[in-house]
């Protein structure tokens, strides 16, 4: 079990190892041995590195810092609770097909870690390589996909075009004559799929606590103190608490945390939004993407059909849904999905997702010696979390950029370098 957002001891019982044996041990007890998932201790004054944000790329950023440089004195604080934010409000959707060498690099590196996740930090993140079709319904896609199939086969991303019959064979419920957007092919990613967004914050907050790291939840960041050009400490609604090192990764709220820093962000903050449906019996087993209507869908394990489509129009840090976007997103796909018509729509919700201008992220060092960012994922958020952290971590510790982080840094928007993913970034998911 998680643990809860109230404070404990630090000294709490931890949960050990998960594993066959430790469940038919518990059971042979009643399950009154099992440990907290995560300790709640209290905020020191000091640590080494603090990094703000207990979502999936502050928890994973904290996970490789222990695990890949042995950095253990590190502080994650949360102002809600854990996984509260982005990662507990998306659509789950994994993938690796990018136009751009360098997203390429990063996202595939992300997927192969998520293959082994679970192994890693012995907790179930329930990654569940399905499969995902990105459809072609114009002939723009359809050249555009063609290109990116073979940027891919360059970059050693294993990617394939398919033809509608192949489409209908493996997605039974389409409908690929559609009078208006009829389905002419689409991009096949067989790696890519789906994991379970809590149990992958929940893996990565076990495993740091487990490393003696501190996850501080319900810790409000209301300043970051600076002098002659260098961090000194946050201050929280916990107290102060002094850092070497600051590692801001709050996603839509990080031009705020910069603005606190001194220093802005080429970032807009939206709302995206999703929806489920009533849970119906399995009717498909791969994600499709549909980007010329603007939608996408997939069916969770528990049944429902997981429904997105595109930020809203204007900036906002709203994580409430619409009547507007559930009409827009659902009568988009109806076309390509008749049976979604007869479908009742359980919930939906919104998160705060960070937008650049080239709609690829920012991994980067910034003004402030000691502070570094991690933000602008748009869309995409989720599935770049492994190699997120990852490479935020090599940044973190080294003060520099490695291979993987070194195009994303701020400098490009200042010397015209971008990594343009609008369309692979901007729509898709």
């Amino acid at each position: 079990m998680p643990a809860s957002t109230s404070a404990a001891a630090p000294s709490a019982r931890r949960s050990g190892r998960y594993s066959v044996f430790a469940i038919a041990r518990e059971a042979m007890r009643l399950h009154r041995g099992w440990g907290r998932a995560w300790a709640s201790p209290e905020p020191r004054s000091r640590y080494k590195v603090v990094v703000i944000g207990a979502g999936g790329h502050g928890l994973a950023t904290a996970f490789y810092l222990g695990r890949n440089f042995g950095i253990t004195d590190v502080a994650v604080l949360e102002k809600g609770w854990l996984g509260g934010g982005n990662t507990g409000r998306n659509t789950t959707i994994i993938r690796s097909n990018y136009l751009q060498d360098p997203s390429a690099a990063i996202y595939d590196k992300s997927l192969q870690l998520y293959e082994t996740l679970s192994q890693d930090l012995n907790f179930n993140v329930m990654f569940s390589p399905r499969g995902l079709i990105m459809l072609a319904q114009t002939e723009h896609e359809v050249r555009g996909y063609r290109r990116t199939a073979n940027a891919n086969h360059l970059q050693g991303v294993a990617t394939r075009w398919i033809d509608p019959a192949e489409i209908k064979r493996l997605v039974p419920i389409i409908n690929i004559d559609g009078p208006r957007y009829p389905v002419l092919g689409g991009l096949f990613q067989e790696r890519g799929g789906t994991a379970r967004h809590d149990a992958v914050a929940w893996g990565y907050a076990r495993a740091c606590s487990d490393m003696g790291m501190h996850i501080i939840e319900n810790c409000a960041v209301t300043g970051v103190d600076t002098a002659d050009g260098r961090v000194r400490a946050v201050d929280t609604s916990r107290g102060r608490i002094e850092c070497d090192k600051l590692a801001i990764v709050v996603a839509g709220h990080s031009s705020v945390l910069a603005g606190m820093a001194g220093f802005r962000l080429p970032i807009e903050s939206l709302t995206l939004q999703a929806l489920v449906s009533e849970p119906i019996k399995p009717c498909m087993d791969v994600v499709v993407m549909a980007n010329t209507v603007h939608g996408y869908l997939s069916q969770s394990d528990k049944g429902e059909m997981v429904i997105g489509g595109g930020t809203d129009g204007f900036n906002n840090y709203t994580q409430r849904g619409s009547w507007q976007h559930v009409e827009e997103t659902v009568r988009s796909l109806i076309e390509t999905f008749p049976m979604l018509s007869r479908l009742k729509m359980l919930r939906q919700w919104g998160g705060i997702v960070d937008m650049t201008g080239d709609r690829s992220p920012i991994l980067s060092t910034t003004p402030v010696e000691g502070v570094f960012v991690n933000c602008g994922w748009g869309t995409g958020g989720f599935k770049a979390i492994p190699g997120s952290g990852w490479a935020m971590a090599d940044l973190v510790a080294n003060g520099r950029p490695g291979p993987l982080a070194a195009a994303f840094g701020l400098n490009r928007f200042a010397e015209g370098r971008f990594i343009d993913e609008s369309v692979a970034a901007g729509v898709a998911h």
